[in-house]
């Protein structure tokens, strides 16, 4: 490790490092230096969709771009055939491209100009075709003409109001509404299916009007087309039977009963069962209505699995299944039931998945040098089977000139020893009954020198500790080597500090300031040498030295918060203070000074947190404090006080929009007056609601107040000062305004669709005292922003949201929001821009590619999409990956899918957190507000080995006097392929200190146990496993074990219980204490004075003088003294008997060295208080041993 410090140290080595190239083909990057030298076949760049419907009113612009060099030429055909331009005035190619505009608009007719055209570019170097573009005019025709006759239905009975909307191009969206064109309230009773058709479950007595009106809306014209109203009368039971009885002579239809409550049964699909085909990629609908009484509810199952999470909804209160992003495994069938407490009904439909045809491998642009092979692959899959034809500059290749380098196979063409007479565009095609897939890739050979793309001299600051990345774009073929040399030296630096990707960019993953200098990329291939210079600068990052400190101030106190910043000399940092993470309010008392934040006069809403943001050109730092505001204490510690209220107020001056308040001040307790608050409220729109209108100094008694038109006011004064408000004074006399026109429009005006096909406006609505006038409403107006269509409005009130329907998806629109009372308009609001609805991305990111960094981290780049195929606004983009398996062969399971979002409009993403060893597959996906996109192909991930974890356990086993047996099992997760086990162990002695470490490498072949011999008896030893790969070692696991000691000292120890001179022994002391106790008991059951008693009233001791407790004597020795301890026995070290220790316990009578027995049983000698062991006066015999003091001889 020190080493490698000392190499990032030395400022004067050199970075040499190499970009291998593997074979593969070069990108032409789309530099306008490059593509303006080199030769390059033709590439389509921008055509017209496949399916192009045109508005039959505009002129028909049909897009065709191409880039190459030279310059690519331009020429059409038409259903097949050679379309000539110039033989139609009304035909216009644009210059220096092959984009057509037919001039309809002057004159034409759509009609002539629909078909089938495609667009062909073509240069030295080979022909490049378009898609074949179906240009076909939109048509909107009206309803046929028709007699609708009044429909009269039965209470309770089912109803289906039939549409049939004309067959337009594209089909029209179709909605129901009436007279007012106010759309019909739709819920499970009654709702539009999928055809247009309105159904009824059951009708009700409020289904009967005139006008069922239903509307087409063709977007592509943006015009409406409506059919006849259809009238609906419902008869209740009496009119049912007065009708019949006008026929009948009175006698009833229906008897007494309306339509009975039934079972559900369903309208649509008819029948029992159904069949319903989708394509991959796009949106299933299945509908299932049913009418019933009481209304059925709709439910959904598949048939043998579950619906598919995350991309089902069940939409049109339940009665459509929507599922987006269709797969293959969303075939199978389906049942929708409907049920009512009567009963169930139910219809099953059978879902087909096809699919069009969808690139697996779509042929890329080859550039290679003469002499190298390539090859061209063309894999595409589909339900049925797509049928692969190749074609050469747009002839199919079986007619094309031969070229020996070429071999085709399948979906596959390689190259082999290419000339530059190989150069070509091929085309290939992908097809079956659903669609077909068309791409072009050209194989363009080519010997050029290198050639640096990256701006010379480049100056790159970096932060120290962060990431720097040195570009060096480049191009040559072949494939030019890159080398990087640092301060123009000549040796190489090693380290995995540095890392060069492919393309060319150096990478330091952690500068330091010794990094700064300046940096050579180097080009190098078979014809030539070119280099570039960049220059590194490291900075210190910008730290906050001196952080905010919380803070608890009282309120009308003044609290400081301090940011102190340190930062690089050369870099100008600016400060920021934000509250509670927004913008500092706009007020006055907050005042932010550079690096402090003073906030005056505080109240109880500044009471939040505080951050300062340090933001330099290259970093960013923050910190945050709290502030606490507390209230003032009730009773002040000194004279001072609140000032006391305001007192007659007085209104003069009246006008249409001022008057003019007076007051007279309240004393002020020693604290002058800072300033006065005037307050209002006003009794129409928020009445009991006191608002803040203006702010007078304390030394003014008088205010010009400016008020609204149409308020009702009374006014207040609160009088401020430096220890708090007033109490309010007391409320002024009405005052009320004339009514205006409004002032002002509403504000926050936004467009912003929920679905595909509307537009939401939302706005904020105008205040209570910001109306005016009565009669307040607003004009919303609306208009696509591209183009010249009309304004259209409509009148709303008491609302602050309108939706557009009918809308065409994600399209600007212009915006506008105007107040109107009974007295007039607004001003001239203001436009803004709108969104409709957005839909899902169309397209899925490609050319997916995957960098692995190290056994853990990889890099995953890919193309973003066209902005157009978002369909929405760009959030980011997320990458899918999933572990299929380790690459031992023992493990193989999947794991769970996991998500990585990268925000914005990214081209690659790091892929942190992987596993050693592993096999992953992932994909992109871009995602906008509306949801994600489909996915891209999946691509495979194979990370390189790792070090494994610590072995799963380690338990000692088998001690001897000197081996041990360890037994382990494998690290769960090996993280590659295990090559064995390094075993280290060592002695601890008695004192812990370890002793010399010995070291093992134990092969991996199913070793998991071990036998250590030769080690020393009864020792202590402890123990380190780790496993290793290739990679290098894991993390270690220890434990430690005893051997068992020596035979002989274990028998010493253990074997002594067992001995029968022991066992006798033992049961001569139990006899002899059995004996001592006999004749103790004895001895004490004959009661009386025993004679050394006699001896001890005649000697009068004062210290075995009888004593009083609780006025019980204790004068006598007897049998009743049983509390009384016996001088010469045994007590403890204080003096005291402890409570509940028997006085005739052995210890007392046999371990007292001052007496012994007589055969009487009575004590030889005198009682004495001494502890120390004396000679027994008149008896030499030797103390009898105690049988305490014989047990605690043998332990």
């Amino acid at each position: 490790m020190a080493g490698m410090k000392s190499s990032r140290r030395c400022s004067c080595s050199v970075l040499v490092l190499l970009l291998i190239h593997l074979g593969a083909a070069l990108e032409v990057p789309l530099d306008p230096k490059i593509l303006d030298e080199l030769p390059q076949p033709p590439t389509i760049t921008n055509q017209s969709p496949k399916d192009y419907i045109i508005d039959p009113r505009d002129n028909i612009l049909i897009q065709c771009d191409a880039k190459g060099n030279p310059a690519p030429r331009f020429s059409w055909t038409r259903n097949g055939t050679h379309f000539n331009i110039d033989k139609d005035p009304r035909v216009i190619m644009k210059p220096d491209s092959g984009t057509l505009l037919i001039d309809i608009v002057g004159g034409g007719k759509a009609e002539t100009y629909e078909g089938e055209y495609q667009c062909t570019a073509r240069n030295d170097r080979g022909t490049a075709v378009s898609n074949q573009i179906v240009i076909r005019q939109s048509r909107s025709p009206m309803w046929a003409k028709e007699k609708i006759e009044p429909k009269m239905v039965q209470e309770g009975t089912s109803l289906v109001l039939h549409c049939d909307p004309p067959s337009g191009l594209p089909p029209p969206i179709i909605f129901w509404m009436d007279n007012s064109m106010q759309r019909f309230t739709q819920d499970a009773r009654v709702s539009q299916g999928l055809n247009g058709d309105l159904y009824f479950s059951n009708v009700q007595p409020e289904d009967t009007r005139a006008d069922y009106i239903c509307y087409a809306r063709f977007n592509h014209t943006q015009t409406i087309q409506q059919k006849q109203p259809i009238s609906v009368k419902v008869m209740t039971l009496n009119a049912v039977n007065e009708t019949y009885g006008v026929y009948s002579n009175g006698t009833e239809l229906f008897g007494d009963s309306l339509v009975g409550e039934r079972r559900p049964n369903i309208l649509t699909p008819k029948g029992s069962s159904s069949r319903k085909t989708v394509l991959r990629g796009q949106i299933l609908y299945l509908e299932c209505i049913a009418e019933g009484l009481p209304t059925p509810v709709i439910s959904w199952t598949k048939e043998g699995g579950e619906l598919p999470a995350h991309r089902v909804s069940e939409i049109n209160f339940k009665k459509t299944l929507k599922i987006i992003r269709v797969s293959e495994a969303d075939a199978g069938k389906y049942r929708c039931t409907a049920k009512n407490y009567l009963g169930t009904s139910s219809h099953v439909i059978t879902v087909h998945v096809k699919a069009a045809p969808y690139w697996i491998n779509e042929p890329k642009n080859l550039v290679l040098s003469p002499g190298e092979d390539g090859s061209l692959i063309c894999r595409a899959h589909g339900n049925p089977k797509p049928t692969i034809t190749w074609m050469v500059n747009s002839f199919p290749i079986d007619n094309a000139p031969s070229d020996i380098s070429r071999k085709i196979m399948d979906d596959t063409i390689s190259f082999a020893k290419v000339q530059v007479s190989s150069s070509a565009v091929y085309q290939c095609n992908a097809s079956n009954v659903h669609g077909y897939l068309l791409a072009n890739a050209f194989v363009n050979v080519l010997a050029e020198t290198p050639r640096m793309l990256s701006e010379p001299d480049q100056v790159y600051q970096v932060i120290a500790n962060k990431p720097a990345l040195l570009d060096c774009a480049f191009f040559g073929s072949p494939i030019p080597q890159i080398q990087w040399f640092k301060d123009n030296q000549g040796s190489v630096l090693h380290g995995e500090s540095y890392m060069l990707h492919e393309n060319g960019t150096l990478e330091i993953a952690f500068a330091q300031k010794n990094d700064s200098g300046i940096y050579t990329c180097v080009a190098t291939n078979t014809h030539g040498v070119v280099q570039n210079r960049a220059v590194l600068q490291i900075k210190d990052p910008t730290t906050i030295i001196k952080q905010p400190r919380y803070q608890s101030v009282q309120t009308m106190g003044t609290a400081t918060f301090e940011c102190k910043v340190k930062h690089d000399s050369t870099l100008s940092p600016t400060i920021i203070w934000l509250k509670n993470n927004e913008e500092l309010p706009d007020d006055s008392r907050h005042r932010p000074s550079g690096d402090v934040l003073t906030i005056l006069d505080v109240s109880e809403e500044d009471q939040g947190s505080y951050t300062c943001v340090v933001n330099t050109t290259l970093d960013t730092n923050s910190a945050t404090a709290v502030l606490t505001v507390l209230a003032r204490p009730s009773t002040p510690a000194s004279t001072h006080d609140r000032p006391d209220p305001p007192a007659d107020l007085e209104l003069t001056n009246p006008r249409d929009r001022s008057v003019q308040l007076s007051w007279i001040p309240g004393e002020e307790h020693n604290s002058p007056t800072g300033k006065f608050v005037i307050e209002y409220e006003e009794d129409q729109f928020e009445p009991g609601v006191w608002r803040h209108l203006a702010d007078v100094e304390g030394i003014e008694t008088t205010a010009e107040l400016q008020l609204s038109p149409f308020v009702n006011y009374i006014f207040r004064v609160v009088a401020v000062n430096e220890i708090g408000r007033s109490e309010p004074s007391l409320p002024s006399e009405h005052y009320y305004t004339q009514p205006a026109a409004p002032d002002e429009n509403p504000s926050g005006v936004e467009g912003l669709g929920t679905d595909p096909n509307n537009l939401v406006i939302t706005w904020e609505p105008l205040k209570g005292v910001q109306h005016n006038g009565p009669g307040l409403t607003y004009k919303v107006s609306w208009r696509q922003k591209v183009g010249d269509d009309e304004w259209t409005s409509v009148l709303v009130a008491n609302v602050s949201k309108y939706i557009v329907s009918g809308t065409p998806e994600f399209s600007p629109y212009e915006l506008k929001v105007q107040a109107f009372n009974s007295f007039g308009a607004a001003p001239k609001p203001e436009v803004v821009t709108g969104y409709s609805g957005e839909d899902l991305p169309m397209v899925a990111p490609s050319n997916v590619r995957v960098h692995v960094v190290n056994s853990t981290l990889a890099k995953v780049h890919w193309d973003p999409v066209p902005p157009k195929t978002v369909r929405g606004f760009l959030k980011g983009y997320k990458i899918y990956y999933r572990k299929q398996g380790s690459l031992i062969k023992r493990n193989k399971r999947h794991t769970e899918m996991k998500i990585l979002t990268f925000s914005g409009d990214k081209s690659h993403g790091m892929l942190p957190g992987l596993e050693p060893f592993s096999l992953y597959k992932l994909n992109v996906r871009v995602f906008n507000g509306k949801g994600e996109g489909p996915a891209s192909a999946d691509v495979t991930l194979r990370t390189p080995e790792g070090v494994p974890s610590s072995p799963e356990y380690l338990k000692i086993t088998s001690p001897m006097l000197d081996s041990l047996t360890l037994q382990w099992a494998p690290p769960l997760h090996p993280n590659g392929i295990l090559k064995g086990y390094t075993l280290k162990y060592q002695p601890i002695n008695s004192t812990h200190e370890l002793g010399p470490l010995v070291e093992i490498t134990i092969p991996a072949e199913n070793e998991t146990t071990w036998t250590l011999r030769n080690l020393n008896y009864s020792t202590r030893y402890k123990f380190y496993l780790n496993a290793f790969t290739s990679v290098g070692a894991g993390s270690k696991l220890t434990e430690e074990a005893i051997t068992v000691m020596d035979e002989a000292m274990a028998s010493r120890q253990v074997d002594i219980a067992t001995q029968g001179w022991f066992i006798g022994l033992m049961c001569a002391i139990a006899l002899l204490i059995l004996i001592l106790l006999i004749v103790c008991f004895i001895k004490r059951n004959k009661g009386g004075k025993y004679p050394v008693k006699e001896k001890e009233d005649a000697h009068a001791d004062p210290e075995i003088q009888p004593m009083k407790e609780d006025d019980g004597a204790f004068g006598e020795y007897s049998d009743t003294e049983d509390h009384k301890p016996l001088k010469g026995s045994r007590t403890p070290s204080d003096g005291t008997v402890k409570k509940g220790v028997s006085d005739d316990s052995l210890v007392d009578y046999g371990e007292g060295g001052e007496g012994q027995f007589n055969e009487d049983g009575s004590f030889i000698g005198q009682y004495s208080g001494k502890k120390e062991k004396e000679t027994v006066e008149g008896n030499e015999s030797s103390e009898a041993p105690s049988p305490v003091n014989a047990m605690n001889s043998f332990v």
